[in-house]
């Protein structure tokens, strides 16, 4: 009797457990249907759904931070780029999906929250634009001073056996559309070639400029093969219109700094860098970069399955976290220990513009006066030498023209950039020494953003001189109007890979600017405003401004 009233009770408080649980379901049920949702406080655009069903990137970022340390000793970039693909994925469409790029609030909280000026309400980089300092005109083109001579009959077609040789119009078999011209039918890349000359590699307002980069970031890859040389993992990629670019892969995350312990030729090249770099070139009105845009690529279906590189093809493998890596072979960081790993198969790069080829378009390799020992010990002689601008001025190229200038000009992109790794620079022998200079390699730069390498501005604080249209630009850059790191802010936001860099690194912008004028405030000091600031705006009377006035005067 009493087994059964104990099983009994057993039975009564089962099910009695099972209606209080009931009961709580349907009020809870009750109160989500008859509560209203309430309101969001929070202004933010809503974080689209990850495209490829990845989990959220906060337990990334919180081993990220635990591991941080050791990724940067041991100059692993696998990690980083896990993390930081994850990152760029969430509200955006994949990579030439040919939609608009949907960035996140934060993205854009600097711009909202940036200081009122006088040009609230429209574009700073437009405005900067319609400055009379960027409207500063560039001496009259001759044939000489292009860099191509281009046959305006001739249109860009291919046979129809299927090699790449050009054909006449006489001979193409495709017409004209009506109102077309054979200039039309050139793809972007070589309508950027033809636009180089003497001056520069394509003008301030170029409509050219925004379709390449456009291009770059979205046109489908239908060749990969490393590219020879160099001490870390490039890329070449080729896209069915015949034209080429430069893939630089991720490898750090965008808050990680170079330790201060490391030397500068052994950091990382980053690819948010050489993005960065071309657009402030073109802030300073030097255009010297080609064009460069961040773009994400697909590991497996844009490289490994179409690569005709044996040894690269060799080095991909599917890592323990189930992500595609490669590694490739170079001098430095291609290791399975050093490899690059997509998130699964999603890696972000920069896609640079390639330079005409040197068999068409030659092109002189000079070693910097200031370059660096690249040794750990040893220094070079300007680091000793305080003087040692006398003995370059009275060095060819540098005792005549513009050289020192330009030289001195390229001193301050690098400066601002932190980027200590100019060893050499280019420039296309077509047009002797009376040329501008390439500045090209720019993923060393923007490294360390706590940190001013005043040893980068040597040329300037030994040799004392500058050109007066770059002083004057550099002084407009810091007021607030046309303040460099909203501009450069601005500009970066249209990236695809936005944001190019953390708000640390555009602060810095603005700090090392003023550096820079005061060196040169502190040359004029010594020396006088018209020693220091020389005369680039239409009085020079050397080099390639001496050249023009000649050729008027013959005219």
């Amino acid at each position: 009797m009493l087994r059964r009233l104990q099983t009994l009770l057993q039975r009564k408080f089962k099910i009695l457990l099972f209606f209080l649980l009931l009961l709580a379901l349907l009020m809870h049920m009750a109160l989500d249907l008859a509560l209203p949702a309430a309101p969001s406080s929070c202004s933010c655009i809503p974080k689209a759904a990850n495209p490829l069903g990845l989990p959220p990137s906060g337990p990334l970022v919180s081993v990220r931070k635990k591991l941080s340390l050791r990724i940067l000793q041991d100059f692993s970039g696998s990690n980083g780029s896990l993390e930081k693909g994850s990152r760029s994925l969430e509200g955006r469409p994949p990579a030439g999906d040919g939609s608009k790029t949907v960035l996140r609030d934060r993205d854009f909280k600097h711009q909202r929250a940036g200081v009122k000026s006088a040009w609230t309400g429209r574009s700073k980089m437009a405005a900067l634009f319609e400055h009379p300092l960027y409207k500063i005109p560039i001496p009259e083109l001759v044939k000489k001073d292009k860099l191509f001579s281009v046959n305006p009959k001739k249109k860009f077609t291919l046979k129809s056996s299927g090699s790449d040789e050009w054909v006449s119009s006489s001979k193409a078999e495709m017409v004209l559309p009506t109102g077309k011209t054979p200039y039309d039918t050139y793809p972007t890349w070589l309508r950027f070639h033809i636009g180089i000359n003497r001056y520069e590699l394509y003008s301030r307002q170029d409509p050219i400029t925004p379709t390449l980069l456009e291009e770059l970031a979205t046109q489908k890859i239908i060749g990969s093969v490393q590219k020879p040389g160099g001490t870390q993992l490039k890329l070449i990629m080729t896209f069915p219109n015949y034209g080429e670019a430069l893939f630089k892969p991720m490898k750090q995350t965008r808050d990680q700094e170079t330790p201060a312990d490391f030397f500068y030729f052994s950091d990382f090249e980053r690819h948010n860098a050489e993005i960065a770099a071309f657009h402030l070139d073109r802030i300073l009105d030097f255009r010297r970069i080609p064009p460069v845009a961040g773009r994400l690529v697909n590991i497996t279906k844009e490289i490994r399955d179409i690569t005709t590189d044996k040894k690269l093809a060799r080095t991909f493998f599917i890592s323990p976290a189930s992500n595609v890596c490669f590694f490739g072979e170079c001098s430095y960081y291609c290791s399975t220990e050093h490899a690059l790993c997509g998130k699964p198969d999603q890696l972000e790069g920069s896609m640079a513009a390639l330079l005409p080829d040197k068999e068409l378009a030659k092109r002189h390799s000079w070693r910097s006066p200031w370059r660096r020992s690249y040794h750990k010990s040893k220094k070079a002689e300007w680091e000793l030498n305080q003087n040692y601008c006398a003995q370059v001025r009275k060095t060819p190229p540098y005792d005549s023209g513009s050289r020192l200038l330009d030289l001195i000009d390229m001193t301050v992109l690098d400066f601002l950039m932190g980027n200590m790794d100019r060893h050499h620079y280019e420039t296309f022998e077509k047009f002797g020494n009376d040329t501008f200079l390439l500045h090209l390699d720019n993923g060393r730069g923007f490294g360390r953003h706590s940190h001013d390498e005043m040893s980068i501005l040597a040329p300037l604080q030994q040799c004392c001189s500058i050109k007066k249209s770059t002083f004057l630009r550099l002084q407009l850059l810091a007021t607030e109007p046309y303040r460099l790191s909203d501009i450069m802010r601005e500009v970066l936001a249209s990236d695809r890979l936005s944001p190019v860099l953390s708000e640390p690194h555009l602060e810095a912008l603005d700090r090392r600017l003023q550096q820079v004028l005061d060196m040169v405030r502190v040359c004029m000091a010594k020396g006088g405003q018209k020693e220091v600031l020389v005369d680039d705006m239409g009085k020079l009377k050397q080099g390639i401004w001496q050249r023009q006035e000649t050729r008027s005067k013959k005219a």
